[in-house]
């Protein structure tokens, strides 16, 4: 699956983690930064990343911030992406069943590393189900027009 990574510098450590993980994995890793700890502005990269998705460029995307709260509200506000802040792998399940989301925000200062693969693992595996959920989904994407 081809999927952009991208992070503030509350999220790097754990993005590194996370690309290694996903290439292991086989997947196609796009990481568009940040590359250190240095401080940027994570509305930039949550931003970039969801407009790759948008754009068809990956299939999934992978956005980290200290809590994932502000990252993810910046990757939301492009049209046609769905970025869902999961805390635990129900979350993740969940959001990808009846929400089909299209990308996934993590937070670096609110969960370990073992949880946030198995998270990662959790949304990537999990498919849209459709049915009556699709009719919600497509009320919520309407909300853009």
């Amino acid at each position: 699956m081809k999927i952009v990574l991208a992070c503030d510098h509350g999220g790097f450590d754990l993005k590194e983690i996370i690309k290694e993980h996903l290439t292991k994995q086989g997947h196609s890793v796009n990481d568009i930064g940040t590359y250190t700890v240095e401080s940027v502005d994570y509305p930039d990269y949550g931003r970039k990343a969801a407009e790759i998705v948008a754009g068809g460029e990956a299939e999934r995307g992978i956005i980290i911030c200290g809590t994932g709260i502000g990252i993810s509200i910046a990757a939301n506000k492009v049209k046609g992406i769905r970025c869902a802040l999961c805390t635990n792998e129900y979350m993740a399940k969940m959001t990808r069943l009846h929400n089909d989301a299209n990308m996934l925000s993590l937070g670096a200062r609110v969960i370990g590393s073992g949880l946030a693969l198995d998270i990662v693992d959790t949304f990537l595996a999990t498919d849209f189900e459709g049915g009556r959920h699709l009719n919600r989904v497509n009320k919520i994407m309407d909300m853009e027009n």
